[in-house]
């Protein structure tokens, strides 16, 4: 059985990581990436929801720019390939991707209708946009999406339940952003946003420099019952 499928997006097809579970079909997570494409990472990200009970496929965010990207967290090389596609990256063009990809996963003979999105970094804020933007799916998760506060303008569009995951200490998300999108997500009773004292950017990350096992798990645990919740 593959591992990948081919997803019919705006202006041509682009490939996307799944991972199926025991049972189907079942409730489905379309997980997005930072920015180091669909790597190590995102993939045992998919594994573990796939053991979880969910059909978690990981849609490749860069292939306007370079398919198949894969880095790796370590590589200093790697950072800064992945910070270039990041900064030229089409968001607009990319929350398209994202609710496509969403549409191809709830047609899915695996999946049984519900679709759930979720993502890191990059992938957190294209949660985001693409939850203000667009319908058609049962819940969304950020973890600490970068840029978030840039489009709470748009958060009047947002239908879908929402939990965001914010590190206190995030060197990319200052606390006065991090107050902005509190303060803006207190005012839609679908959302709840969990703070994580101590933590910086990216503590659920698999051997990430700033990965914290009692951060992540609480985080993990609060996600897994969030997408029970919604999705089952």
């Amino acid at each position: 059985m593959t591992d990948h499928i081919t997803v019919k997006g705006q202006g041509g097809t682009f490939n996307a990581y799944i991972a199926r579970p025991k049972t189907s079909p079942a409730p489905a997570v379309v997980v997005l990436q930072e920015l180091f494409g669909v790597n190590a990472d995102i993939r045992k990200t998919c594994d573990a929801l796939a053991e979880q009970g969910f059909l978690a496929v990981a849609p490749d965010l860069f292939w306007r720019q370079e398919p198949g990207v894969d880095l790796n967290v370590t590589s200093e090389a790697d950072w800064q390939h992945g910070l270039r596609l990041y900064q030229a990256y089409d968001r607009d063009a990319g929350a398209k991707d994202v609710k496509d990809t969403i549409d191809a996963v709830s047609s899915l003979p695996d999946c049984d209708g519900k679709v759930a999105v979720l993502g890191y970094c990059l992938g957190a804020l294209m949660v985001f946009l693409t939850a203000v933007r667009y319908a058609g799916f049962d819940a969304a998760v950020a973890y600490h999406g970068s840029d978030t506060e840039k489009y709470l303008g748009e958060l009047d569009g947002l239908t879908a339940p929402l939990l965001m995951h914010l590190a206190e200490e995030d060197e990319f998300i200052s606390k006065a952003a991090q107050a902005e999108i509190k303060a803006a997500l207190a005012k839609k009773p679908n959302t709840t946003v969990y703070s994580y004292p101590g933590q910086n950017h990216a503590f659920s990350r698999h051997n990430g420099t700033h990965y914290n096992a009692a951060a992540a798990t609480l985080a993990n645990s609060r996600t897994r019952e969030f997408l029970n919740r919604q999705l089952r």
